[in-house]
């Protein structure tokens, strides 16, 4: 009698796990996470200095890297693949200041800087002063997978690409005109006043007319199907810059992070980013403060960085795929997409983006 009721109590118990499966997997399903991918193009946006043409072709850029990026989210790829995919389009794109569109330093050199981060175990790659490396931002990986060290620079740096297989370029490759005309630009107002060259402008706007001292840069930020997080931003530096000068871009903390609950890239004046450790800044106030994503970038960007003098935007994203947009200028290169493959962009301050 015992043992048969043991039997019946086994029969029960497996019964039981047999309901609860299905609503374990389903429970599962619920809780997988939803992709997102938000990218940007730089702050510094003036609406009088941009055509027509040129601002249809940004955002022509912009959803084209953003449906890059969705393609390996939505085949599962992992947030930094996603990233890599998403800023790889953007380099190649003349309309942006990274890569192809980067901007001249006073000796009209192309110097480019890049860096990555990912989420999931803090991993991170960087580079600076490169000038014949196609796409930095796969450089900055192959650092990250492939070496002892977080970040590489100049000629060493591309020793090592070389190494990798990375596609190296003539420095001709990054010319643009526009680029180009505005490096002449800056140079001639330095002659006119006379002034010591090499502090930098807008690599975007009417310097001369608006005063700004932001710059155009690239960045995204992602989220996967196993709610890891990756940021990365890659970008040309400043118009007009000497000495070997790198912004914020290429350092992790300043112009990128990534951890467990927050991403960020950052687009503004680098010097500034660098001081307030601004990506590491935005993500600090949410896992120790408690803060959600929007708060935080919103203190850091258009609090944090305008006290200490700069200005700029970020792109930030938390792990539930909450997406912001801080930025303190009349314009940033802006847009987003979820996992039902729509991209949606925005260029100036009094644009909506949907769902965000």
């Amino acid at each position: 009698m015992k043992q048969h009721r043991r039997k019946l109590a086994i029969i029960a118990a497996l019964a039981c796990l047999a309901l609860l499966a299905p609503v374990s997997a389903a429970n599962a399903d619920e809780a997988a996470a939803k992709p997102v991918l938000a990218i940007h193009g730089g702050a510094g946006v003036v609406r009088a200095g941009l055509s027509p043409g040129d601002q249809a072709a940004a955002r022509a850029g912009l959803e084209r890297a953003l449906l890059a990026g969705h393609a390996k989210l939505q085949a599962g790829a992992a947030a930094l693949d996603a990233v890599i995919a998403a800023i790889t389009v953007l380099e190649d794109d003349p309309a942006f200041n990274a890569g192809h569109g980067a901007v001249f330093t006073h000796e009209g050199r192309n110097e480019l800087d890049a860096s990555l981060m990912d989420g999931r175990d803090g991993s991170a790659g960087a580079v600076a002063g490169v000038q014949r490396v196609r796409n930095p931002i796969l450089l900055a990986r192959a650092v990250m997978e492939h070496s002892p060290h977080v970040m590489l620079v100049g000629s060493g740096a591309e020793t090592f690409a070389e190494g990798q297989g990375i596609e190296l370029v003539d420095p001709s490759y990054f010319r643009t005109e526009r680029r180009w005309e505005q490096l002449q630009r800056a140079l001639r107002k330095d002659a006119a006043e006379g002034a010591e060259a090499g502090a930098g402008v807008d690599a975007d706007v009417d310097v001369e007319r608006r005063g700004l001292k932001y710059f155009g840069t690239v960045g995204a930020v992602a989220l996967d199907v196993e709610g890891h997080l990756a940021a990365g931003t890659s970008t040309g530096g400043m118009t007009n810059k000497r000495w070997g000068r790198v912004g914020d871009a290429p350092i992790i903390g300043a112009g990128t992070w990534a951890d467990a609950r927050c991403a960020v890239s950052g687009t503004g004046w680098g010097e500034f980013y660098i001081r307030t450790a601004a990506a590491h800044e935005v993500c600090a106030r949410v896992r120790h403060r408690g803060e959600g994503i929007a708060a935080a970038a919103d203190a850091v960007i258009n609090g944090e960085v305008v006290r200490a003098g700069g200005d700029g935007g970020a792109i930030a994203i938390d792990a539930a795929g909450n997406v912001a947009f801080p930025f303190n200028t009349e314009g940033m290169y802006r847009g987003w997409i979820g996992a039902d493959g729509v991209p949606h962009v925005a260029v100036f301050a009094d644009e909506a983006l949907p769902g965000r």
